[in-house]
């Protein structure tokens, strides 16, 4: 604020007015003495006016509430004490998200051949004739001998009385044979790589370098 000119300024809440001088107000302390378009006039410190890139006016980072103490300073009373107000700082705490690092996963498909050797059951059937040809006096039911199922068969005959004849009989005997078929299945298994990528405007880690 060493190259003093008059020049417009806009307070926090809107409240307009004009930079009129500057006061020293100590050795190393500066204010500004601002007076508002309802007459009032206050000293400000310099620190919290910043001038706008255009150069057009002042802003000043206060509201004029916080300036008067509610004792009027008017432009008809240029004699009455003029009010000096009190800064305080603030932290202000922000939190932002950064990006630190990418990763780009590689899922790849591989194969393998393994062999499966599992005992199978084979049943065959063996269809015997066996002739009989004797005579009986009704039906024959089916039976089983083992593993043979015996099937009678009959056929009427004509004698002098007629008669049921067993004319044969069919043994049917089953055999169990245990055999291998090895057969080949193809399995699939997946492995992932991870590639690590750097965050936006760094360069990409090499293969292999930690990160």
């Amino acid at each position: 604020m060493d190259d003093f000119k008059p020049i417009p300024v806009i307070g926090k809440d809107g409240a307009r007015g004009t930079l009129v001088d500057t006061v020293a107000a100590g050795s190393n302390t500066t204010h500004a003495l601002v007076q508002f378009e309802t007459g009032q006039r206050v000293l400000v410190p310099t620190e919290a006016l910043s001038l706008q890139a255009d150069g057009s006016y002042y802003y000043l980072a206060l509201r004029q509430n916080e300036l008067v103490d509610g004792r009027s300073v008017g432009a008809q009373h240029s004699d009455d004490p003029l009010v000096l107000p009190v800064i305080a700082e603030q932290l202000l705490v922000q939190k932002h998200t950064r990006i630190t690092g990418r990763v780009r996963v590689h899922k790849t498909v591989s194969e393998r051949e393994e062999v499966i050797d599992e005992p199978l059951l084979r049943r065959t059937v063996q269809v015997e004739h066996v002739p009989i040809n004797r005579v009986v006096d009704g039906e024959i039911p089916v039976r089983y001998e083992g593993d043979t199922m015996i099937i009678p068969v009959l056929e009427e005959v004509l004698v002098v009385e007629k008669r049921l004849m067993l004319k044969e009989e069919i043994h049917i005997t089953q055999h169990h044979e245990e055999f291998h078929q090895p057969q080949h299945v193809v399995l699939r298994n997946e492995d992932i790589a991870v590639e690590r990528l750097a965050p936006p405007g760094q360069l990409a880690p090499e293969r292999g370098q930690d990160v």
